[in-house]
């Protein structure tokens, strides 16, 4: 067994040779954990990668990556002269894995502490599930790899808790402790007991020597049995287990392993001392071969024994059978839209809540989450419709994820990467910068989630500026002009500018399966759009609401509640005989993906055009043009009545006027 651990250390510190790039270190002391999970107890169906019944491998410390590329290889998922092309351009083995369900990559990894809380979202997914279809179709186990890095990181914190508290019982989590970190050893930063911290939190703990075979795979059984509480497995691992210096003697718990190349004669005297070629490193061993080869006849029949009884679940039970599809396909769900009435005048975020309410209803696959928010976000239109997940029961479809932020983010995500679930997740605007990096990494992987943000401008009001996000749309919308590496648009963004078109922005969120969405509420009441606006319009991204005069004087655009402001000006200016345009823009991302003859007949090129943002004005100045104008905030908030603010501040009808009358004056 060790022979084949050995074979995963030499692709291991190989790669990172001959990329003179990467993190041999941590790959070669995870490699006798790796070898053991994957050639003993991982179930996949190696003709099917995709198969639902498969448990679930998620990698948090993504640097580790040619430990997880050479165990692949062994698989038979990477080709040998695929992973000696680690970190190259066009290679398959990036320099932090990315998602690729069909070579066995479950999630993209690297920024520590989000892979680990992906995998505790797959694990709720799993329940999720089991509690809907039953455990014959649910009976797999979420396996997760974590790092010293990971367990530092503050995310830590909140699924430690959270998956504690749940009860996760199939989730199994490998904590590879070698005392070794970047740039230093761990006893200098961390001083706690990690095992008495996880304990704590309701976790099943058990401490291991890392490298003892026989006690990794003890450690697995009991993690496997366990039935109450998810397992942690500390594994006291040798960083750079296996590799000796230049001049023979032992490198092994070096820090000077963890983040670069072995180098020179140290790589040499490595690779001879486990039994490799350093003229031919890229090698699988007979014996190694031999032992992958009977582990995948031995999936031939465990997955043989588990599709028999699934295509017996189905044939007994073939509405939940067809459910399952469907919820599996990652298909749209289909939504009967006329069963949400909206109240006109009403903030967006109670406009939100009213398709919540009826999502709710209508996709039995769909978990909200909130960060101990939702009678302020509103998800509780979801939530008094259904009922809390709670241990022991996860028949409800509400995720009560406490002051947490970036730990429901990357659980929602981990949830969908499951598959079957329909993830979204509330808290204010403002609290999206705690989110940022699981934001980010789900564009990068086209992971759908829906993202729900209100309290969406300074009028939060009486809060104050800690409270109030000004910055925050800009931030968003930089993200919503990138492209992903499928070409696709990263990340969806809309803000409503009324109740009605809440719902179409919602609608949108639904169909979307590629990119995450982003939907941005407001807390105070908007006066509803003109009559006659035909909302689908906002499909487009950006649509005139008003005005639709070819030869108009100006044209005023914004998205929020600042189209209705300018909708109030608006009748000011029109007193002076100057023709108005309105366009609202929930969605400048969609705007830009419409024809170039849609977009210049709705805001042409030369055309004057005045906008208006309660965030940043670099926010709309892709939008104004060259020759346009944006009225928006230049500094933080300030705490007072958000009529006050609308009055310092100028977001009044008055104020519009004013601006528009000294831009038309402007030569």
């Amino acid at each position: 067994m060790n022979h084949a651990a050995d074979n995963i250390r030499i692709l291991a510190a190989s790669m990172v040779e001959k990329a003179n790039s990467g993190h041999p270190g941590g790959a070669m002391g995870g490699a006798d954990f790796i070898n053991v999970l994957f050639s003993e107890y991982l179930v996949f169906d190696p003709t099917d990668p995709s198969w639902t019944g498969r448990d679930r491998f998620f990698l948090d410390p993504g640097h580790m990556s040619p430990m997880l590329y050479s165990a692949l290889a062994l698989q038979g998922k990477f080709t040998l002269d695929e992973i000696a092309q680690f970190r190259q351009w066009g290679s398959p083995c990036p320099g932090h894995p990315e998602l690729d369900v069909n070579r066995g990559i479950e999630n993209s990894s690297g920024p520590l502490g989000q892979g680990h809380a992906m995998a505790a979202g797959a694990a709720v997914a799993e329940k999720f599930l089991e509690a809907r279809l039953g455990k014959t179709m649910m009976q797999h186990n979420i396996f997760c790899y974590i790092s010293d890095g990971a367990v530092e990181e503050e995310i830590s914190q909140g699924v430690g808790r959270l998956a504690g508290t749940l009860g996760l019982d199939n989730f199994v989590m490998f904590y590879d402790s070698n005392d070794i970190q970047l740039s230093t050893e761990t006893k200098d930063v961390m001083a706690e007991d990690t095992a008495a911290k996880y304990k704590a939190w309701n976790w099943n703990v058990i401490t291991i020597n890392g490298n003892d075979v026989e006690q990794i795979r003890k450690a697995l059984d009991a993690a496997i049995a366990e039935s109450e509480r998810p397992t942690l497995i500390i594994g006291k691992t040798v960083m750079g287990k296996g590799a000796l210096k230049a001049d023979g003697s032992s490198y092994e718990h070096n820090v000077k392993t963890h983040g670069a190349p072995l180098g020179g004669d140290a790589y040499i005297n490595t690779i001879k001392n486990l039994g490799g070629d350093p003229t031919n490193p890229f090698v699988i061993f007979d014996d190694v071969k031999e032992l992958y080869a009977k582990r995948s006849e031995e999936l031939k029949k465990i997955v043989a024994e588990r599709k028999a009884a699934e295509a017996e679940w189905a044939k007994a039970n073939p509405e939940l059978k067809a459910k399952m599809d469907v919820w599996f396909s990652g298909k749209a769900p289909q939504i009967d839209w006329s069963k949400v009435q909206q109240k006109a005048g009403s903030a967006t975020r109670a406009a939100s809540s009213a398709c919540l309410s009826e999502l709710a209803k209508q996709v039995p696959n769909m978990i909200c989450a909130s960060a101990d928010l939702s009678n302020s976000d509103k998800t509780d239109g979801f939530l008094k419709e259904t009922h809390s997940l709670k241990k022991g029961d996860f028949s409800g479809a509400f995720f009560q994820a406490g002051v947490s932020e970036l730990t429901m983010a990357d659980m929602c995500i981990g949830m969908m990467l499951h598959g079957g679930v329909i993830a979204a997740m509330g808290t204010f605007f403002v609290f999206s910068d705690y989110m940022k990096p699981a934001v980010r990494v789900a564009a990068l992987m086209g992971t759908p989630v829906k993202f729900i943000w209100t309290h969406d401008a300074f009028r939060v009001g009486e809060d104050g500026p800690t409270h109030e996000p000004v910055e925050q749309e800009a931030q968003i919308r930089l993200m919503e002009k990138l492209k992903n590496h499928k070409g696709q648009d990263s990340v969806r963004v809309f803000r409503p500018a009324d109740a009605d078109e809440t719902t179409v922005c919602w609608q949108m969120a639904m169909e979307n399966t590629d990119t995450p969405t982003a939907l941005i509420f407001s807390r105070q009441n908007i006066a509803k759009l003109p009559e006659g606006n035909d909302y689908q319009n906002a499909r487009k991204g950006a649509y005139v609401v008003a005005g639709s005069d070819e030869n108009c004087d100006v044209i005023l655009v914004a998205s929020g509640s600042e189209v209705s402001t300018l909708e109030a000006g608006t009748e000011l200016l029109r007193k002076d005989g100057i023709k108005v345009r309105i366009v609202s823009a929930p969605s400048e991302g969609l705007f830009r993906n419409q024809s170039k003859e849609y977009q210049e007949s709705v805001l042409p090129k030369n055309a004057k055009i005045f906008g208006m943002t309660a965030g940043l004005p670099v926010t709309l100045e892709g939008l104004v043009g060259a020759n346009g104008k944006v009225f928006g905030m230049e500094s933080f908030g300030f705490s007072a009545p958000y009529t006050v603010l609308d009055e310092k501040l100028g977001f009044t009808a008055e104020n519009v006027y004013n601006q528009v009358k000294a831009f038309l004056a402007e030569k």
